[in-house]
């Protein structure tokens, strides 16, 4: 009786592997997408609404506005898909918010500008905070893809080198450190764009400069999980 079960087991390990590898694989696409819809919302859209809305006559201050209004449907989108309101999402909106008020109240398009910087900064400063922590930013980034490309086993094993590796501890709260210094001087960096550069030229060059961090960050990212042996 017990041969019919033993034959089966392979069977079994093999189609659980199928399946999770499948499920690995679905985890990828949606991603995909998510990241695609950011790049819309946060930079497509934004931008492509200002310079049409400038190249039509309208002022920079409403320009930068109605380009806002179109970057927060991202941050709506996410809200209805998930049915629950994060604090990062509220935060956002709050940010966004006071940013138009103050705006409002001085009529100064840069006060505008500036405003975007704030998020990023306060993103930047949240995960070097984490830094000292005992589960820093990077930790649990990165166990989220773990579990996602190699499953439960994997993460296991993935927590207990947290837990009993000291130097696998240092080169997470290093990566994490780095992210975390690459969004707060990247904050400081829109700031002085906002301020000097005219008004006209700065969501161009913002929208470059981020590209540019973004890519250096994960190449940089890449090489560095690689060397370090934090691939899942």
């Amino acid at each position: 009786m017990t041969a019919p079960a033993q034959a089966e087991t392979p069977d079994r390990t093999e189609r659980q592997k199928t399946e999770h590898q499948e499920t690995g694989r679905q985890k990828n696409a949606s991603v995909r997408r998510f990241l695609l819809l950011q790049l819309l919302f946060d930079l497509v859209l934004p931008l492509g609404s200002y310079y049409g809305l400038r190249a039509l006559g309208t002022s920079q201050w409403w320009a930068l506005t109605l380009g806002t209004a179109l970057g927060l449907l991202s941050v709506v989108y996410g809200i209805v898909k998930r049915r629950k309101i994060e604090v990062m999402a509220l935060f956002t909106l709050s940010l966004m918010t006071v940013g138009t008020v103050l705006s409002l109240v001085t009529g100064d398009p840069r006060t505008l500008l500036i405003r975007d910087s704030w998020l990023t900064a306060v993103i930047g400063l949240w995960i070097l905070g984490t830094v000292p922590t005992r589960r820093p930013y990077m930790l649990t980034a990165l166990r989220t893809i773990v579990l996602a490309k190699a499953g439960e086993a994997a993460l296991a094993a993935w927590e207990a080198r947290w837990r009993d590796d000291h130097a696998f501890r240092r080169s997470l709260r290093v990566l994490t450190a780095i992210w975390g210094a690459a969004f707060t001087l990247d904050a400081g960096v829109r700031v002085a764009f906002a301020a000097t550069l005219p008004v006209d030229a700065v969501p161009t060059v913002n929208t470059v400069q981020w590209l540019v961090v973004l890519v250096g960050l994960l190449v940089f990212h890449k090489r560095y999980i690689t060397r370090h042996g934090l691939k899942a």
